[in-house]
């Protein structure tokens, strides 16, 4: 059976690629100046489309979306109750675009779907028997109010000079230099949670929530236990080390919070008008929904996976190698236990 992806789907309905996944070029051996320019400024890549996309998020939020830091001196119900309704509009725009468009419309059907099925429903292990129900759930109780809790304690702690402050207008180049890092900082950091949660008392306890949705969803990007919402959006925590600027914080907690909708869309490419199909998805991340031993950072610059032996590019023979990597862990806890 045929797709509009290049290649076929298999007898479960899931796109099988026939070109593998690769990694960025930016730390690539030898060396390759035009590979990382085309990366960096090309499209698809580092800016374009989605990247500079998520940066206008903070920039508008800072200019006319934040209470002045004066009003933030103080713990006063008044501004953060206006961040915690701003946060729960930028999701119900973001992840509820993706979701109203892919999945409550259909709008494409399952054009470029990496699967044909659709997200469960009368299945007990969700709350209310449904995968969007629970998903909304830990979204709305969970996520955005700890995104918020953490945008809160950093901002009042900015207003009071508690912590290392840059001006933008006195270090434009380091601003804007660090501006542009938080994708790829944002990457290690979620690699080293990711797999801290994959530890097995953390995993049964924490992480399995997320991974109950094995056939994701934009609005799965952010459904986990609130232990796992807790370290998630830890990486705020670096702006109380790094000088930064609060602009960064926000976008740091920002991408953190909005660009899982994308990357759990489910969806190859999103088709516009005249039959134009933007690339959209995060093949990279379905696999780790898929196969659970693989893939546990993004498929950013920075190749940790590529490192540690984790990456899947989509093929039978990752599988094979991952399912080899898999026995033999097996087999030594195995061994050790005996």
């Amino acid at each position: 059976m045929q797709t509009k992806f290049d290649g076929p789907r298999d007898k479960r309905g899931d796109w099988v690629p026939q070109v593998p996944l690769h990694i960025a070029p930016l730390m690539d051996w030898p060396f390759r100046p035009l590979a990382i320019l085309k990366w960096l400024f090309g499209y698809p890549g580092y800016f374009l489309p989605w990247g500079l996309v998520y940066m206008a998020f903070p920039i508008v939020t800072w200019q006319w979306l934040t209470p002045a830091m004066t009003d933030m001196q103080n713990f006063h119900l008044g501004w953060i109750a206006y961040i915690l309704v701003r946060n729960y509009a930028m999701v119900a725009l973001v992840v509820g675009g993706w979701q109203l468009r892919l999945y409550w419309l259909k709008a494409q059907g399952t054009d470029f779907k990496y699967t044909t099925r659709w997200p469960a429903k009368g299945n007990s292990i969700f709350l209310f028997k449904d995968q969007t129900l629970d998903n909304l759930f830990w979204t709305v109780a969970s996520a955005v109010p700890m995104w918020t809790a953490y945008e809160v304690a950093t901002l009042w702690a900015y207003a009071n000079h508690l912590l290392p402050y840059v001006s933008w207008q006195d270090h434009p180049v380091y601003c804007t230099l660090l501006f542009c890092l938080i994708p790829m900082i944002r990457d290690v950091h979620f690699y080293l949670v990711h797999r801290l949660i994959h530890w097995g008392p953390l995993y049964r306890w924490v992480h399995y929530l997320h991974h109950n949705n094995v056939n994701v969803e934009p609005i799965s990007g952010l459904s986990m236990h609130p232990v796992e919402h807790l370290f998630y959006f830890s990486g705020a925590l670096l702006h109380w080390v790094l000088p930064s600027h609060p602009i960064h914080l926000l976008f740091h907690l920002q991408h953190a919070a909005i660009t899982p909708a994308q990357g759990h869309a489910g969806f190859e490419r999103i088709v516009m008008a005249d039959g134009v199909a933007v690339k959209t998805g995060d093949y990279f991340h379905y696999l780790h929904h898929k196969y659970f031993e693989c893939n546990y950072g993004a498929d950013g610059p920075v190749p940790l996976d590529k490192w540690f032996g984790s990456f899947h590019d989509g093929t039978n023979a990752s599988t094979e190698a991952m399912n080899a990597r898999f026995m033999a862990r097996a087999k030594q806890k195995q061994a050790a236990g005996g």
